[in-house]
């Protein structure tokens, strides 16, 4: 997305909570997995939204929307939303089309826990801001060692979890949320990380990262 495009989505988020049907704002960042979770779920359901790149957690505008600083933020209408795991779920309520998480129940409660698995149990341990502080307090070349370790532990973990339930995707035959959360997790693993995805350690993972790769409205965000 150009700069232009950008700048003209930074109205005010007052001006977001007055005008209940302007398209949803998203504020994001390119490299924030966590965001490209929600990217791809308003994709794959079809729903118009302006991205707001935000680099600095002291942002002025994402302050207001979430005095923490983090991204994801989403605000639709008068509802202001952050953290990914919550947005997701609102969007799934609000808008069912395209469901992220199936009908069987057993199914919907594998999806969960692949959900629960990333964003509790690797990527907060491999987040560039703790990254940067063990390079700090231990040393620069613990870095990659201590996120690699991390990611490496939940992906035999999901390995193992999804062996059973697998199809074309994470859970089955259609894109669910455990796919939301695999994929970006995935490329931040191989291309920042420089993990290891052996074919015989990860084998599912691997297939399933090569799907995810053909799929345009996986690549687009």
């Amino acid at each position: 997305m150009g700069s232009s495009r950008l700048r003209s989505n930074q109205s005010s988020i007052s001006e977001g909570m007055e005008e209940g049907n302007q398209a949803m704002k998203l504020y994001s960042h390119p490299m924030s997995s966590c965001s490209r979770r929600v990217r791809l779920a308003l994709n794959l359901k079809g729903l118009k939204y302006d991205c707001i790149n935000i680099t600095s957690t002291n942002h002025p505008e994402l302050l207001k929307v979430n005095p923490m600083g983090y991204v994801p933020a989403l605000i639709d209408g008068t509802i202001v939303i952050s953290d990914s795991y919550a947005i997701l779920l609102y969007l799934e309520e609000k808008y069912p089309l395209h469901s992220l998480l199936p009908q069987d129940l057993t199914r919907r409660a594998i999806n969960y826990q692949v959900a629960s698995i990333i964003s509790s149990s690797i990527q907060p341990l491999q987040n560039m801001t703790l990254v940067n502080y063990i390079g700090e307090i231990v040393g620069p070349e613990e870095k990659l060692p201590w996120a690699q370790l991390h990611i490496r532990k939940g992906f035999v973990a999901l390995e193992k979890l999804l062996m059973k339930y697998a199809g074309k995707y994470a859970t089955g035959d259609e894109i669910y949320l455990a796919d939301l959360y695999i994929a970006p997790q995935l490329d931040n693993a191989i291309n920042r990380y420089k993990l290891d995805m052996s074919q015989a350690e990860f084998p599912l993972l691997i297939k399933l990262n090569e799907t995810y790769r053909k799929l345009p409205s996986f690549q687009q965000v």
